[in-house]
């Protein structure tokens, strides 16, 4: 069963000195995939809203690298919204768990990091079919 108590932030190594700070994530130490995929959302217009779908393998690591903002997730049964602000923890999400983006503050950037590559199959974008998937 999927369940946004699954959805969790997750401590990101973090190497801290007088220069300045480093954080550090590698495939198969620090993630529970390997990253297929990097890509990061900015110049995010104030009011909208990014996700708005589920995916039905992929998993996500979810980092915010400026700024904040709030993900919502969603497992059919339960809603959790988890407020992004540290460029030194992840939000992992999960495969089949409804997602959403929103309240970018001005001059955010959302970090993604995918376990596989694109492909449309693998999003479902409505959320009454997203509620059948996981019924099933």
């Amino acid at each position: 069963m999927r369940s946004v108590d699954e959805c969790l932030k997750v401590p990101l190594q973090n190497i801290k000195s007088p220069e300045g700070s480093l954080v550090v994530v590698e495939n198969n130490l620090h993630l529970p995939f390997a990253v297929r995929r990097i890509y990061y959302l900015y110049d995010v217009p104030f009011g909208s809203e990014r996700g708005g779908h589920a995916h039905k393998e992929l998993q996500q690591y979810l980092v915010a690298l400026s700024g904040s903002f709030t993900v919502i997730v969603d497992d059919g049964t339960k809603r959790k919204e988890i407020f992004m602000n540290n460029p030194s923890e992840a939000l992992y999400i999960r495969s089949g768990i409804w997602r959403e983006i929103n309240n970018f503050s001005s001059g955010s950037i959302c970090l993604v990091l995918a376990s596989k590559e694109f492909a449309e199959s693998d999003y479902i974008r409505d959320y009454q079919n997203y509620l059948k998937f996981i019924a099933e």
